[in-house]
């Protein structure tokens, strides 16, 4: 698949329960058995200090549940250095080196707004939407009344 998840999609998977747009989101992307999704260190940390401090997340659990996702992805590396909360800079920078022209975030400043240098930025919803809904129909193909 050619888009990168968000740490918030990772963190709303976690923590929001079955059947929310973020969980059917990371299932079908996560669970693409024909291709890997790709990650960042960065997106992995924020994903980490974001679980950490979720009153509705067990500690206990972040270590198992760290493993799990990364048992589920491909790390690539970052050539830039990022600061935690710039995300924009960050889900750019980690668009372009997992070689993905789509990340898929519900940050209020991102989704759903004008692509950035080639790399679109899309919320759970939209996306979601964008894969149940069938393709048009080629050309010619239209009923003749």
């Amino acid at each position: 698949m050619n888009i990168l998840l968000g740490p918030d999609v990772y963190v709303n998977a976690s923590v929001a329960g079955a059947g929310t747009a973020p969980e059917q989101v990371a299932n079908r992307v996560l669970g693409n058995q024909k291709s890997r999704s790709k990650t960042t260190e960065w997106i992995l940390a924020r994903t980490r200090g974001m679980l950490e401090a979720h009153p509705n997340f067990v500690n206990d659990n972040l270590e198992p549940h760290m493993a799990r996702i990364r048992e589920l992805v491909d790390v690539v590396e970052l050539e830039a250095e990022l600061e935690v909360d710039d995300w924009k800079g960050a889900l750019f920078e980690s668009a372009k080196a997992a070689d993905v022209t789509r990340v898929v975030t519900d940050h209020p400043d991102l989704a759903d707004k004008d692509e950035i240098d080639g790399i679109e930025f899309l919320s759970t919803d939209a996306w979601l939407i964008e894969q149940q809904t069938p393709p048009p129909p080629p050309p010619g193909a239209a009923k003749k009344a």
